[in-house]
């Protein structure tokens, strides 16, 4: 055991010890050991400083000074006692006096001034220098844990103070990207350390000033770098150089965008090369960083965002954008019109003269009735008429090689010319007037109704001479529509809306032929490219249609008879009215006034009967549609006891046995989720049973006492199913009290005294016996059962026998 002590306080034999003293403190009395006979004195020897000691005839042990934990943690004392000649009694015993550190050592900075140098834009964290201080108290205890910070920081431009100090290593770093040589370049910080790990305020404190320098970063983007695409230099090729403020970092390359593979690499000196010839084509400017670790992985300095634009050189063609290019020209066409443009495109930047194009008709063939009949603008690639129109009896067709140059490619265009033949006549029915045709209004939409034709002089194949037909009057609704076989120029007739008589029975149609392009100034269309067609419909009779595909709705199950369910509603497209019936109406439930359509209940109605009641609805004895009823329950079924199996208790009874007992009810969960037992007041039932509830729809029907014969009973017990409103219903359970087999079953005894019964009554009671049986289990439950396999034997014999 460690013992303290301030003065005497304790007393004992002669013994190994050990003693806790706090360092300084002056003298102190540390324990007083007892004087055994013969023994008469005591004596010390070993580590004893100079100050500890043991007074001999009273074996008081003391310190006379002060220890110091600094100059000795441990002092060992050996002491023994002494007779009258001075010889040993007992001993020597180990004293050990372990000397406790108190806080008495202020913390002390290895170094009178710090210098450090930090670079612009380092990076928030990252050490650039440490300060050291130590402390002589003992290391294991707070006395010794020192704790760093920065008292003062000049000048402090800023809220935030620009520095931050590790409390616990010393190390300082930038404590943001503030830092700006160009604004402050020096700055003192006053560093304090305390021990007790800073923790109270009674530490010992030291404080050492701290001249930091902020130097220019290193660490900065090159301006855009430009490189010509297609360079003929040997890759890879250095374009730029990036240098950290930390020495030994490791530099890398990472993309902006998700490149296939980035043509730029960087050296381990911060070096940067291409890595391939470039295509500007391709990719005119790349974006990607530059970044620099250290040996951990760590970010040394933000990175750097390095911008390459690629420059361009005439190094693509001019490239004709059709391989052909066709172009229409009227014959009426005047001199000095625009009749097309060829279009080339060049590769090479936009804007520059490495992509402008020049342009110049090399060739025309055929060169009649002369060589010069184009002209093309040099700049833009119009092509013009250059002097007088065309005419198709010269030619059809001109062929045009057109040069396309930049200042360093030429390419060849071809271009072809057609001559078209100007719209001078208009198209002339072979017939003014088709007559009439009669159509019965079910004709399916898309059929063709009547095929006309008309004839135009000019060129065939051409906008010209096409002949588009069309509906002038008699169609408001646009029931008809016309196509036109571009081969034969004949037009279809055909339905494009189905037919009604009730609202149309008759068309006069007039039909007008006209050509897509334009006829030339001074032709008119007349008369002539008019047609006339009466259309007849005759009627077809349509059935009623119904205004829904079904018809649905739900009903209390308890409505009274003749209320009015819902109304059917049907429209007859002749306008003759609607007479409704009923079909499959196999529960007699419903019935409809055949006039207006409207259903009612004929009969009460019944969920549990059928919840979803289907019939059809006919209308005038052509249409039909289904007439779903949906009925939803009300409460109208009364509780009751299951009887899915007996219950039963085995005989004799000692009270306390119990059978699980089901209500059940024909109504939907939602009225019978919790059942209530209990049971009538009267047949003595509450002094011979009792109802404990087990869930929702169960209950335990226990013994009171064990005073029953054996016998059938009747319970009357009290069925609540909780509904809204609630229905109550009074039923006597029947409950046997038999003997039991073996097998837990209710055993049923022959008496012998009487004469032997038939085989068939015989096999009776042998069946009553099995149904019992195959409901032990539940009516049984945990009660004692005999057993009677001699009356089994009898009731086997007794078949037998007969």
């Amino acid at each position: 055991m460690w013992l303290c002590l301030e003065g005497l306080s304790v007393t004992g034999p002669l013994k190994d010890m050990d003693f806790s003293v706090q360092e300084g403190g002056g003298p102190r009395i540390l324990h007083q050991f007892k004087l055994e006979p013969p023994a008469v004195s005591f004596r010390t020897s070993g580590e004893k400083a100079g100050i500890i000691d043991i007074e001999p005839r009273t074996g008081i042990l003391y310190i006379n000074g002060s220890l110091d934990w600094e100059t000795q943690q441990v002092h060992k004392l050996q002491v023994e006692s002494l007779d009258e000649s001075g010889k040993t009694v007992k001993g020597p015993y180990t004293v050990t006096i372990n000397v406790e550190d108190i806080n008495d050592n202020p913390p002390e900075f290895n170094q009178t001034k710090y210098y450090g140098v930090v670079r612009q834009n380092s990076r928030p964290g990252k050490p650039f220098m440490y300060v050291h201080a130590t402390d002589r108290d003992n290391p294991a205890t707070l006395h010794a844990q020192l704790s760093y910070s920065i008292l003062h920081h000049f000048p402090n431009p800023y809220d935030e103070m620009l520095f931050q100090i590790d409390n616990a290593t010393g190390a300082i770093s930038p404590s943001s990207y503030y830092l700006d040589p160009q604004k402050q370049d020096t700055f003192i910080l006053v560093v304090s350390v305390k021990d007790m790990a800073g923790t109270t305020t009674n530490a010992f404190t030291s404080s050492v000033d701290v001249i930091i320098t902020v130097k220019e970063s290193l660490w900065k983007a090159p301006p855009i770098i430009y490189i010509k695409e297609n360079s003929t230099q040997v890759h890879p090729v250095n374009i730029s150089k990036v240098q950290s403020n930390e020495p030994g970092v490791i530099y890398g390359i990472f993309e902006k965008e998700n490149l296939p593979r980035l043509p730029f690499s960087i050296s381990e000196n911060g070096d940067i090369y291409v890595t391939q010839p470039l295509d500007r084509e391709e990719r005119d400017n790349y974006t990607f960083f530059v970044v620099s670790k250290d040996n951990t992985g760590e970010l040394v300095d933000k990175p750097l965002q390095i911008q390459v634009i690629v420059e361009d050189i005439n190094d693509n063609p001019p490239v004709c954008q059709q391989d052909l290019t066709v172009i229409e020209v009227q014959e009426n066409e005047k001199g000095g019109s625009n009749i097309g443009t060829v279009f080339a495109t060049d590769m090479d930047k936009k804007d520059t003269l490495n992509s402008r194009l020049h342009f110049q008709i090399q060739s025309q063939e055929p060169e009649f009735p002369s060589d010069n009949l184009f002209y093309i603008q040099q700049d833009t690639g119009t092509l013009q008429l250059a002097g007088r129109s065309l005419s198709k009896r010269d030619s059809a067709k001109y062929f045009l090689k057109v040069l396309v140059t930049d200042p360093q490619f030429e390419t060849i265009c071809n271009v072809e010319v057609h001559v078209i033949d100007i719209n001078d006549e208009i198209p002339i029915f072979k017939n003014s007037d088709y007559g009439s045709v009669t159509l019965a209004e079910d004709i399916p939409i898309g059929s063709v109704v009547l095929e006309i034709e008309a004839t135009d002089g000019d060129e065939p194949a051409t906008g010209s001479s096409l002949i588009i037909y069309q509906v002038k009057e008699g169609d408001p609704n646009n029931t008809f529509t016309i196509e036109t076989d571009s081969e034969t120029n004949r037009g279809f007739i055909r339905i494009n809306k189905a037919l009604d008589f009730e609202t149309m029975s008759v068309y006069n149609l007039v039909i007008n032929a006209t050509n897509p392009e334009p006829l030339v100034e001074g032709v008119e269309y007349n008369s002539s490219s008019l047609t006339k067609l009466k259309v007849s419909v005759t009627n077809v009779e349509e059935p009623p249609a119904f205004q829904k595909p079904v018809y649905k709705t739900e009903v209390s199950e308890d409505i009274p008879v003749n209320t009015l369910v819902m109304t059917v509603e049907a429209y007859d497209p002749e306008g003759d009215s609607v007479r409704y019936s009923l079909e499959g109406d196999v529960r007699k439930w419903l019935r409809i006034d055949s006039a207006t359509g409207q259903v009612y209940t004929a009969s009460p109605l019944d969920r549990e009967t059928e919840e979803t009641y289907s019939v059809e609805v006919v209308a005038s004895e052509l249409s039909k549609v289904f007439l779903i009823l949906h009925l939803s329950d009300v409460n109208d079924n009364y509780p009751q006891i299951a009887t899915d199996y007996p219950t039963f208790f085995c005989y004799p009874v000692s009270g306390g046995e119990r059978a699980l007992i089901q209500a059940t009810d024909a109504d939907e969960q939602f009225f019978y989720s919790k059942f209530t037992f209990s049971l009538a007041d009267e047949m003595n039932a509450r002094n011979n049973w009792e109802i404990s509830k087990f869930n929702a729809t169960h209950a335990y029907l226990s013994l009171k006492h064990g005073n029953f014969e054996e016998k059938a009973y009747d319970v009357p017990i009290i069925l609540n199913d909780n509904g809204k409103p609630p229905l109550e219903n009074k039923v006597n359970l029947k409950v046997s009290i038999c003997k039991c087999s073996s097998e837990n079953s209710c055993f049923i005894e022959i008496d012998r005294q009487h004469s032997w019964p038939t085989t068939g009554q015989a096999i009776g009671i042998l069946l009553g016996v099995l149904i019992i049986i195959g409901n032990c289990a539940v009516g049984v439950g945990q009660h004692r059962v005999e057993e009677q396999r001699g009356n089994w034997g009898g009731i086997r014999k007794l078949a037998d026998k007969e």
